[in-house]
């Protein structure tokens, strides 16, 4: 029988992956030796392995650093998603970028119908392919081994040769005046050309990335006609958008 501490200890490493021991008995109020108490039937039931001084989820140790993001603000992500998917309907053209928040949108969308749905995400693709009629186009290339996305000028080149209904990208940094930032320069090109090819475009980000700058622009506002997030932005992001025409959309608001 697993105590209410055995299912606090789970529920951390579900959100966090690896977790210390010494960490553990600081957040549980115990003793170190409280804690390896604790942990000894989790690693004796396979639940949990010991990796130097930690601990962390069998099926999660080892797992790409992809995985990993996915946990991040997992609830905000989920709650983007959900937003998001309400504006999209049966039948419509999507195109998805890769990243987190934009693979939950892809498992929002599992309830809906007849898509056409262009990304170079192979997530994505798995995700939403060969279920409800949908039709699913992956940009080709190298795929990367920590997103299995494709990227580069392949990429590049298939996804223009669409035009869809919702062209949807993440955002690695939302920095006001300058827009849609990213770290990486491929990256930030494909989702460039991503927005250009939908009727309409979203940038669909949690709170965290607001008031970050990232390494390369991706888009000013004006080249944004949604921004879906979790909680209301500053004063001056707010004006910011307003005056270049962005809707602001936060998640769960009425």
């Amino acid at each position: 029988m697993l105590s209410k501490r055995h299912a606090e200890i789970l529920r951390m490493l579900a959100d966090e992956g690896t977790v210390t021991i010494s960490e553990l008995a600081a957040r549980l109020g115990v003793s170190l030796e409280t804690v390896r108490r604790d942990v000894r039937p989790l690693t004796e039931n396979g639940s949990v392995l010991k990796i130097h001084g930690a601990v962390g989820l069998a099926g999660q140790v080892g797992e790409a650093p992809f995985q990993r993001r996915m946990r991040e603000n997992a609830d905000a992500k989920r709650r983007i998603a959900r937003e998001m998917a309400q504006l999209i309907r049966d039948g419509d053209s999507v195109m998805l970028d890769t990243g987190t928040t934009t693979s939950f949108v892809a498992r929002e969308l599992l309830g809906h119908r007849r898509l056409t749905v262009v990304t170079n995400s192979s997530d994505i693709a798995r995700t939403l392919a060969t279920v409800n009629g949908n039709k699913v186009y992956m940009a080709g290339g190298e795929l990367r081994s920590d997103s299995g996305a494709a990227f580069g000028v392949s990429a590049i080149e298939f996804i223009a040769k669409f035009s869809v209904t919702h062209a949807i990208i993440s955002a690695g940094a939302i920095d006001a005046p300058s827009g849609v930032m990213d770290f990486d320069l491929e990256e930030a090109e494909f989702a460039r050309m991503m927005l250009s090819r939908g009727e309409q475009s979203y940038v669909v980000t949690d709170h965290t990335k607001f008031g970050r700058r990232g390494l390369v622009s991706v888009a000013g506002f004006d080249a944004i006609g949604h921004l879906v997030t979790d909680a209301p932005v500053g004063d001056d992001l707010a004006m910011l958008l307003e005056g270049h025409g962005t809707r602001l959309i936060i998640a769960g608001s009425v």
